[in-house]
Order: structure tokens, then sequence, then C-alpha cells
């Protein structure tokens, strides 16, 4: 809630690009909760009960927990599905391909914390029937250490992504040639010579471009034609902010299908 909220705020003075980064920080923290509160705890205390001796008592209410938070991070989950094949449909991506590369970082959370969860019940469940079963505690204790870990290799995930997303995360091949294409569709541009994009939040992309324009014109009357193409890329919900520029003799021209600069 917190990233959603303070990345939403709008570009100011002393953020021109905006505030968008700001839900990579708060998926940070929360992946590092996750990974101390949930993975470290939770293989501590496994390995300190293994070897444990306790009575034998009444598991329904464990049973019952076990099931209503089966039922509610089943809810979210389900959710969380939707968005995905839904967003990953209209990119023609698979779903968990989309899920992995997505700056949206708060579905991405929501998506592997949520199925983390479901499959660490299902741990649990079992390490707590097999206590049942046969009477050794020992069984609850590999359940809590094997939630541990999946938890952990969860939070590592969210870590490293939103590490890469935090330090400058390009965009992907096919959105550069969408981008490229784009400029080239314009009327007034000749050539591509660079381009350079990079996420500045979720679905928040930062693009700089050097362009060669149809024509020749007085400086003024150029700077104003390159004006109203990024007034144009502008417009685009996924595009914070545009700079383009004029191409610099001897640059060499950037193609479709090309991944890297010249």
């Amino acid at each position: 809630m917190v990233a959603e909220r303070r990345s939403g705020r709008p570009a100011d003075a002393r953020r021109p690009l905006g505030y968008g980064r700001e839900a990579f920080v708060w998926a940070m923290i929360a992946a590092f909760g996750l990974f101390t509160a949930g993975s470290i705890l939770s293989i501590t205390h496994g390995i300190s009960q293994l070897g444990a001796q306790e009575e034998a008592g009444d598991y329904t209410l464990s049973y019952l927990v076990l099931g209503i938070a089966f039922v509610l991070e089943g809810i979210s989950f389900t959710q969380a599905v939707r968005q995905t094949r839904s967003s990953a449909r209209a990119l023609q991506l698979r779903p968990m391909r989309y899920i992995l590369d997505t700056s949206q970082t708060t579905l991405r959370a929501v998506f592997f914390e949520d199925a983390a969860a479901l499959l660490g019940i299902l741990l649990a469940a079992g390490g707590l029937v097999l206590h049942q079963v046969t009477g050794d505690a020992v069984y609850d204790a590999l359940g809590s250490i094997l939630v541990g870990v999946l938890l952990g290799v969860v939070a590592l995930l969210l870590i490293v992504r939103n590490g890469q997303f935090l330090v400058g995360q390009s965009v992907s091949p096919r959105t550069r040639e969408m981008a490229v294409r784009a400029l080239l569709e314009s009327p007034e541009v000749d050539r591509v010579t660079f381009l350079h994009m990079e996420y500045v939040g979720p679905a928040r992309i930062f693009l700089v471009a050097s362009v060669d324009l149809t024509l020749d014109d007085r400086e003024s009357v150029l700077q104003g034609r390159l004006q109203a193409i990024e007034d144009r890329l502008g417009a685009h919900p996924a595009i914070e902010r545009a700079v383009l520029s004029l191409s610099a003799p001897g640059e060499e021209t950037l193609s479709l299908g090309s991944t890297g600069t010249p």
C-alpha cells in the first residue's frame, strides 16, 4: 500500500522523473522482511524443534487455522493470476515470463508471496498430519524448515529483481523495437541513431533518443519540431518523460531489431 501510494505521486521540481522508483524501494523492504521475519525465523524455529518431545494435543485448531489461511491466500493469489494472465495476453507473453520481467513490482510480490504461502501451508499441513499419525514432532520441525527455505528463495528472487530496477533496468528488446518503430513512423523523423529507455517506476519509462529530422530548417524551428515529437511520446501512459536531440554527424542508424546502441 505504501509503495503504490508513494510511487504514484506526480513529478515535481525535486523529482523531475517522478517518484516511481519508490515502489521498488518499498518492495525491497518488504522482501527483506519476508526473508528475515519469514524465512530465518521459520528455519530457526524448525531447527530448535528437532529432537524436541511434545505431548499429543488437539489438532483441530491447527487445521482450522491452516484451512482459513489457505482460503484467504487462495483468493488473493487467484486475483494476482487473473491480472498476470490478462497483462501477459495483451503483450503476447507467457504468464511466468511476464511476471518475472514486469516492472509492476507489487503484482510480482503478491504473486510470488501468495504462491509461497499456499505451498507453505501445504507443507505445514503435511508436517502436522505426519506428526499426528506417527507421534513424532520431527515432521513438524522439518515442515517449518522447508517453509523457511521456500520463503527464502522467494525473498531472494524479489530482492534481486527489485535491486535490478533500482539501479536502472532497461526495457526489453521488444519494447525498444516498438519505440524505434514509433519514432520512424513519425513523418518528421528520417532516422534514429541513439535510443536509451529505462524504467523509473512501475510501467513508467524514461526515453532519450537522437534523431535526424526530415527537411532542413533553422535551429529554432528544428527545436520546436523536436519538442512536438517529445510531447507526442510523453502523451503515452508508459512514458514518464521523453528527451530528444539531433543526431551528431557520423552516428550510425539504429535499425529495427537492434537490441543495443550502435
